[in-house]
This record gives C-alpha cells, structure tokens and sequence, in this order.
C-alpha cells in the first residue's frame, strides 16, 4: 500500500514540475514576443501580391486604393497619428473595416474579396530622408 501512494506521489509532483515548466516557457516567449515588438516605420500595400505603393506612418493621410479590372472596387487606407486602418471599403464582409488600428511591423490587415493586404514594414519610402546633415 506505501509503494502505491508513494508513486502516486511521485507522479504527482513530475505533473507539477511538468506544469510548472510549461508555464515558465509559454510566459518567456510571451515576454520575447513583447520585448521584441518594433514599431514600423512605413505602411506597404500589396494588391494581388504585388507591393503597389508605400507611404510613411508619420504622415497622416487617406489614400483611394482600387482595385478590379475598371477600378471598380475601392478601400480607403487611413494613415492617422502613426497607425494605418481602412476606414471604408465596398467589400461585401467588411473585416478589413472591422480590423484594428495596425502599426507594429509584420501586422497586417487583409481584405480577401479585393485581394488587398496592408502590411507594417521599416522599409524606407521615397518621401522619407536617410540621414539630416
């Protein structure tokens, strides 16, 4: 009867020990994941997988992206104090609209009837300057 409560013991604490342990590693690549987090620099708009335009985060703008074969599907990108949404689009499930604010690099928001994606990169723009003298 010892022997039976004494394993049963020791399966108890390697669940513990177990548990302990996985908890430990899910709350450090928690930890990586925000320690890591940059903020982006420049919104990049793909249509149909292609990068058709970028624009700085630190300009606020809309922009009229269109897409179809006669422009005929249209998303407002909202670029508004250093975070880019779709403020409207004419898409029939309207998730790009419902997406948050993104401004993180390698968020995204996605609109799959326009074959649009709106992607936060740290790539330079034309508009923006390398280096002031």
């Amino acid at each position: 009867m010892k022997n039976n409560n004494s394993q049963k013991n020791q399966k108890l604490r390697n669940d513990i020990i177990l548990a302990v342990v996985i908890v430990f590693i899910a709350a450090a690549g928690l930890l990586l994941f925000v320690l890591t987090k940059q903020e982006g620099s420049t919104v990049a708009v793909k249509i149909d997988g292609v990068v058709t335009d970028t624009y700085p985060l630190s300009e606020n703008r809309e922009v009229s992206i269109k897409t179809g074969e006669n422009d005929e599907n249209i998303n407002i990108l909202t670029i508004k104090d250093g975070k880019a949404s779709i403020s409207e689009a004419d898409c029939p499930d309207k998730i790009c609209v419902e997406t948050r604010a993104v401004s993180f690099v390698g968020e995204t928001i996605v609109c799959l009837p326009h074959k649009i994606v709106i992607e936060i990169t740290n790539e330079k723009t034309d508009d923006q300057i390398d280096v002031a003298v």
